[in-house]
């Protein structure tokens, strides 16, 4: 049998979806239906229902009584008549997790708009998806991952059909006014719509960037026959002035990001915003590999009302995020100077903070639910980033691989292995197992790096990576400039905007906290003269490390005094660069590892 689905944008001006679905032969207990309470990829708890506005269920044209049974779950009185479901969501969440609507543009992410019907999940679904009313309709086309029906053409509003539930709620849809282009990689139809109106957009520049891009993520899972596991791709990307984030789905991803980071026509060097987009296509395209098919058994199947807790995000994540600019230099789409800055920055940013050496990565991915994507101003303090420091472990450990089994396996080795387990398995496919990666590290390089995973991601020690990067003759220095004085000499961190200098953050150990300084509040003089948030690091440049000051502060709108030293050693501030003295062995190690452009 199949679930039957309507979508309307019924008024965009108040962001209001209507949505139905409708069940045959439901449950005759009273048929139930709930909405995820999380969007898998996204690992905080974020009650879609809440957005619910009203809802009412028909038998036939009989109106049938609705029970709320908790937060996101209904029952329909007993019937032996097709049940059908009308309500309304608010969606105006723009953001790659939720849902959203107005007069020129819409993304829907399924988790947030359809009910499932409590045991039919596995039943087939099919989605009649409308334009909005009136006269505009007619400019708006559609994108998805969702197969079009017999009678619907691909891009337009119509029919759209998914083996089941979990397929329906994996493929976005994106509608509205959007630049799109198509393009294949081998052979398999990928493409792309940006909403958000961007200045002389280049789309034959990312035509021909993201095919060689995403060539080269088939190539590193599938070197002998390359082929996409899918039929076709789409990057769903909303342009906005201040933006960035995606989520990966099983045949697409969706994107954010600030409109001046992509491509015009006349750019002749990449900026550093457009290979930050590259970078975060090249995050979520490799998730289709790495946690859309090869997942933590925690994650199979998906439980969509509850955490679903791992101790594997560093993995999953982590990796990923090693992987997404490691690609960009793989395939030249930055140079491998560019590749060894951001290399840099995310080390700085890791060792800078003292949660890595509270918070384990294991214990940072269990957490994730409840700490990681809910940072509050103490998180730079208790809070190790599974993404950063995760992406540091893969470095570590794809090094020690290379470096021990004398070039002949790499980290790439673990992930094609991890992948041909996912192909061999099928529909029988377990998922990784919580202790599984070292057995699996062991099993596609044949070296035993228990030690390292215990200590660097079990555990919180530091791997010694100047000496690891010389094996690939890079050189790790440390910078003594310093960039933002107030972050490096009073330890702590300003709020972005607002014309207060008031205090977002204080770092751990820093003169700000031994001070007795806290977030919210607000400097206003340093020794005697006024504090604004532009003029702070001015005054700081006058001073030497280790100097003595006052400083005043508002705290709950009363007026505090605060002695402190400036901090007489900057937190580290790390730059890689390529040592041309190096053995020709580490050179072409070099070259294997992020590439051959210099």
């Amino acid at each position: 049998m199949t679930i039957r689905y309507a979508i309307r944008p019924a008024d965009p001006g108040a962001h209001l979806f209507h949505v139905t679905i409708s069940v045959d032969q439901p449950d005759p207990q009273g048929q139930r239906f709930a909405l995820p309470a999380w969007n898998p990829g996204s690992y905080m708890i974020r009650e879609f229902a809440r957005h619910v506005v009203r809802l009412t269920a028909l038998a036939g044209p009989r109106k049938l009584r609705v029970d709320k049974l908790d937060k996101h779950t209904w029952r329909c009185a007993p019937t032996e008549e097709s049940v059908t479901l009308a309500y309304e969501v608010y969606a105006f969440d723009l953001s790659v997790r939720a849902t959203y609507l107005d007069p020129d543009q819409a993304l829907i992410n399924g988790a947030a708009v359809f009910l499932a019907p409590i045991g039919r999940e596995h039943d087939d679904c099919r989605v009649d998806i409308f334009p909005p009313p009136g006269a505009r309709a007619a400019n708006w086309r559609l994108i998805t991952g969702l197969a079009a029906a017999r009678g619907t053409r691909a891009g337009e509003c119509g029919t759209y059909l998914a083996h089941d539930y979990g397929e329906l709620i994996d493929c976005p849809v994106q509608m509205g006014r959007f630049a799109h282009r198509r393009f294949d990689v081998f052979g398999v139809p990928h493409e792309i719509a940006i909403s958000g109106r961007v200045a002389q957009l280049d789309l034959n520049r990312l035509d021909t960037d993201l095919t060689r891009l995403c060539e080269a993520h088939v190539r590193l899972f599938e070197p002998r026959r390359p082929q996409p596991p899918f039929d076709r791709y789409a990057f769903l990307t909303l342009a906005v002035d201040d933006g960035y984030g995606g989520l990966e789905h099983r045949n697409s991803s969706a994107l954010i990001c600030r409109r001046d980071d992509l491509p015009y026509v006349g750019m002749k060097e990449s900026t550093e915003g457009y290979r930050r987009f590259l970078g975060l296509v090249s995050h979520e395209y490799f998730h289709v590999w790495n946690v859309k098919r090869i997942r933590p058994q925690a994650f199979v199947p998906y439980d969509l009302a509850r955490e679903n807790y791992t101790r594997l995000l560093w993995v999953f994540e982590g990796f990923t995020a090693y992987y997404d600019d490691l690609m960009l230099a793989r395939t030249g789409l930055v140079s491998r100077a560019q590749y060894l800055e951001a290399l840099g920055r995310t080390l700085t940013t890791v060792m800078q903070r003292s949660a890595r050496l509270k918070q384990t990565l294991a214990e940072s991915s269990f957490d994730a639910w409840i700490k990681y994507y809910r940072q509050d101003e103490n998180a730079p303090n208790s809070v190790v980033s599974y993404y950063q420091k995760g992406a540091l472990i893969a470095l570590a450990l794809d090094l020690s691989i290379r470096h021990e089994s004398g070039g002949r396996r790499s980290l790439d080795d673990l992930m094609r292995w991890l992948w041909r387990q996912w192909r061999a398995a099928g529909a029988a496919y377990e998922g990784v197992g919580e202790n599984a990666i070292v057995d699996a590290l062991s099993q596609s390089t044949g070296l035993d790096l228990s030690r390292a995973v215990r200590a660097w991601a079990e555990g919180t020690r530091d791997p010694d990576f100047a000496t690891l990067l010389q094996t690939v003759g890079i050189r790790l220095q440390r910078a003594l400039a310093l960039e933002s004085p107030h972050f490096a000499l009073l330890g702590l961190q300003l709020q972005a905007s607002g014309g207060d200098a008031r205090v977002a953050q204080v770092f751990d150990g820093g003169p700000a906290q031994q001070a007795g300084l806290s977030a919210g509040d607000v400097l206003v003089a340093l020794n005697d003269l006024r504090v604004t948030p532009a003029r702070l690091d001015t005054l700081l440049a006058r001073y030497s490390p280790g100097d003595a000051m006052q400083i005043l502060a508002f705290r709950r709108e009363e007026l505090h005094r605060f002695e402190l030293k400036l901090a007489r050693q900057a937190p580290p501030r790390f730059v890689l660069e390529v040592d041309d003295k190096a053995s020709d062995v580490a050179k072409r190690r070099r070259d294997a590892w992020c590439g051959v452009r210099k």
